[in-house]
This record gives structure tokens, sequence and C-alpha cells, in this order.
């Protein structure tokens, strides 16, 4: 039967009329799969699940209470724009209780997005067109990339190597791509290394975007996710707020993933550019869930909170990987752990080899039924997430004390 006309319908961003043919399994989608393999042919085995990136755990109660009230007003019930008024005014307040940033003007220089995944994906808009670039880390988040290339634009890749501290080294970017690029994209804390920037790479960062004409979009969804020192913004470094936004989140930070909310703040111009798509694309979020997040950033707390039990877990994590021949860093914020995947395991004789972090990954689950995401983009990587599902600080050791038992049985070399 030949195809449909529909077939030959389909923009080539996605695949033309090849569109829906691949026959190619997505890595999470493997990972999926993997898992319900595994908990069949072992129902009696707990699944550990560490590839999940989002709370374990429900927004504090003063949030949910917000929202509760501020669902049933009238005056909430439309829609919302690029309002509301007092989310602009608490996300100002936030960056300067929570960063020191006090120089933000909530009229001109905030706006809330729909969750930080969106407000990527419509940035490009605003400033890609065919043949731009656009300098990226990998791995990293890829959907502003991914929506640069829907707009003619190209990916420059800097990878992220652990000699530089999962920082990328800007002077590495050939003259030819930096002559096209556009808009350098950062994200720190890391995912999915974990890693954290320093006030300094920000400052040389700044000065690179100013002397090449960029844009930094800098995501910050971990920023107030931190387990030693003080949260870092962009916009610390002076002269920030000439070439930069940052992207803030409500969802890691306050556990509200599927709220949907979060904020882009900075450069005037830029933010407006921002909001004039954003105007094109959608009507707002639900202005009772932005008053419910105003109240959730009028409580900072909450986040250190939250910080210090995945501190904790981290932990504990760190140290049933290394007693098993890992060699796991904690890292300094959010609630990955980005580890080098094992080049082979022996049991009882027989050995298995590993040519990928996804290869480990997939045994890992197969085998132990603790589920991890691979990263292959710069070596054999797995990333952990302390975000498992645990009431407690005793359920949160015997977690750990379970994965270092399930590992303990196995040789690993690396």
């Amino acid at each position: 039967m030949s195809d449909p006309y529909i077939q030959e319908l389909f923009a080539e961003r996605i695949g033309g009329n090849q569109y829906g043919k691949s026959t190619a399994i997505y890595k999470f989608e493997k990972i999926k799969r993997a898992k319900k393999a595994a908990k069949e042919a072992k129902p009696d085995v707990a699944l550990i699940d560490m590839g999940v990136g989002e709370p374990d755990e429900m927004a504090f109660p003063v949030v949910v209470e917000t929202l509760q009230a501020e669902a049933a007003k009238p005056e909430n019930r439309g829609y919302s724009d690029n309002g509301g008024d007092e989310f602009k005014a608490a996300a100002a307040k936030y960056m300067a209780d929570v960063f020191g940033v006090s120089d933000i003007d909530a009229a001109t220089e905030v706006i809330h997005s729909i969750g930080s995944k969106t407000a990527l994906s419509m940035l490009p808009a605003c400033f890609i067109n065919p043949g731009d670039f656009v300098l990226m880390t990998v791995p990293g988040y890829p959907v502003l990339g991914t929506h640069a290339k829907y707009y003619g634009g190209e990916v420059y890749n800097m990878p992220l190597q652990a000699e530089n501290d999962f920082l990328p080294d800007l002077d590495a970017v050939p003259a030819e791509g930096l002559a096209k690029a556009k808009i350098l994209v950062l994200n720190y804390p890391n995912n999915p290394t974990g890693a954290s920037a320093t006030l300094e790479f920000f400052e040389k960062a700044v000065a690179f975007a100013k002397a090449n004409d960029l844009i930094i979009v800098q995501d910050a969804a971990y920023a107030s996710l931190i387990f030693e020192g003080k949260p870092l913004s962009i916009f610390q470094v002076p002269g920030a707020k000439e070439v930069a936004i940052e992207l803030h989140s409500l969802s890691k930070s306050f556990n509200m993933t599927g709220w949907r909310i979060g904020f882009v703040v900075g450069n005037p111009l830029l933010v407006k550019a921002y909001g004039d798509m954003k105007d094109n694309s959608d009507s707002g979020q639900f202005l009772a869930i932005q008053n419910a997040g105003a109240a959730a950033l009028s409580h900072p707390e909450i986040t250190e909170e939250i910080a210090a039990k995945y501190s904790r877990r981290m932990d504990l994590l760190v140290d049933a990987l290394n007693q098993n021949g890992f060699s796991a860093k904690k890292p300094q914020g959010s609630f990955f752990l980005y580890v080098a995947a094992p080049k082979s395991a022996t049991v009882d004789g027989v050995t298995t080899e590993f040519d990928s972090g996804e290869a480990f990954s997939q045994w890992l689950i197969t085998n132990e039924l603790i589920s991890t995401v691979p990263w292959d983009d710069c070596g054999s990587f797995v990333r952990f997430s302390v975000t498992f599902a645990a009431q407690g600080v005793e359920a949160e050791k015997t977690i750990a004390a379970e994965i270092a038992n399930r590992l303990a049985k196995y040789e690993f070399t690396f």
C-alpha cells in the first residue's frame, strides 16, 4: 500500500516524508522498556529508580494552600498573558534575597514562563535566522538547540570534560563558528554533570559574549539547589545584564515540577523579545499558579530544606558507589551525580564488558534493577539522580545500603 498524501506534508524539521518511519528507539524509551522487563523478570526485587529527574515529594503546604485559595478567586479566572504583577514582584525580590541581585526592575526585566522548557523553545524564534549558530554545551539539555535548528540555525557543541571541571572551553570555539554565532547557552548547576560554575567563569563568559556580540542564555533551573556556599547568578557579574538573560524554575527548587512555572529575568530588550514571542504562543500560566509561585519565592528556606535533603542523599550514594570501585565525586549542587561507567563487571568468573554508558545502564537495570540515565556524548558516563522515592533519613540509608549490597558481588574495571 502506498503512503497516503499526508506522508508528504510533514516538515523537514521533523523528518519530512520519512516522519514516523524510523525504527530508532529514544534513550528514555529504552530505559522505560528495560525497567518494565526487569520488573517482570524479577518481581520480588524492588526497582531503585535513580533516573527520574524530578522531585520525589509534593510542593510545601504553604504553596498548595495558596493555590487552593487563589483558585477560588474569580479575578484569577481569565487570561494572564504576560502578567501577573504579584509574581513579577516576587521574582525580583527573590533575585535580591537569594542572589544579592538587587537591581531587577520587575516591570521590564521579569516575565513568567510556563516552565523553563517552554522558554527555551521560544527564544530561538526571537533571534535565529537560517545559518545562525548557537553555542551549546554537550552533554546538556537540547531544547533550545532543537528549536534553533527548526529555524534553520546550527548548533556548535562545546564538550564538557572532567579536566575542565565540566565547564566549556570558550577559547576553543573556532573563529568561523563565532562569526555566525548569536547565542551562548549555559546551564549551571549543570544537567547532567551536576557541575557548578564559578563567578570567575561567568565573568569570562560575559566578557566573551561582549567581545563576540553574543547573547547569553543561562538556564538556572538548579541555581538555588546548592550544598555549600551561596547561590550564584550570572547577574552578580557587573555588566552581565547588558548581554544576558537567566531562566529560573520553581520545578526543582520548590518541588513544583508539574505546576509549570518559572521566570525569565535580565536584559530588558531580551526579556521584551521573549514576551512578544510569548504573546504569540500562549496566553499565560493560570494566575492562581503564578500567585502560589509568588508564595513559594517568598520562602527561600523551602529550597534550603530541599537542598539539605539532596546533599544528605548525595553523601550516601557517593559512599555506596565508591565502596564498589567507582570514583564518584559529590557535586556542589543540583540532584545529579555524573559518574564514569565501568568498562566491565565480573562475577563468578564471568565478565560482561560495556562499550558505552548506555550498555552499562541497560545492564544495571536488567541485572540489579537500578535505573540510571546514560550519557555518551563526551565519554561513557551514567547519571544518577538522588530524587529516588524515600520517606525520611532511615529510608534513604536503607536504599543506599541496598545499592551498595547489590553492586558488591561484582568486580568492576574502569
